[in-house]
């Protein structure tokens, strides 16, 4: 059972230990990979936000096509699935979120690039059996965490 009570948050910036870093909750547990493949873990709301790190290669459309094909996986349990553009100009950070509405296995998945170098993709999981009614309070506190981790996000060359 999700544990219904969301502490505000606090927010503290951590570094991956690939080139990046951005904001976390102080309320969840963040794991890095020397493989690029971090987690931001929520022990008390039993979900997990999933981060791979892909360095841009001449492969830019590659992987964007990939992070618009995840999404698409959850169509059969999705009721919708709408899309919100992002963009920084300032810190170089371009992107979309996707909010996934429905009995869908992941609920929210985003990705940012710099165009050229980095390119990271997201997916928030929880460990239950997907009821969106039930665990909308929880994928609403989460997913204003993954609005600070965007606008936090810093790229380092």
């Amino acid at each position: 059972m999700l544990d219904l009570k969301y502490p505000y948050p606090g927010y503290i910036q951590k570094k991956s230990k690939c080139p990046y870093s951005f904001k976390v909750n102080v309320n969840s547990n963040f794991v890095s990979s020397s493989k690029c493949n971090d987690q931001i873990i929520y022990p008390n709301l039993k979900g997990t936000i999933f981060l791979t790190y892909r360095k841009v290669q001449n492969n830019l459309d590659s992987l964007l096509s990939d992070a618009y094909r995840m999404p698409l996986k959850h169509t059969r349990k999705a009721v919708r699935i709408p899309e919100k553009a992002y963009f920084n100009n300032v810190k170089k950070t371009y992107g979309s979120i996707f909010k996934i509405e429905g009995n869908a296995a992941s609920q929210v998945q985003f990705f940012l690039t710099d165009s050229l170098n980095h390119f990271i993709f997201g997916a928030l999981y929880f460990y239950r059996k997907p009821n969106y009614d039930s665990i909308m309070p929880a994928v609403n506190y989460i997913g204003n965490d993954i609005a600070k981790l965007m606008e936090s996000l810093e790229w380092t060359y």
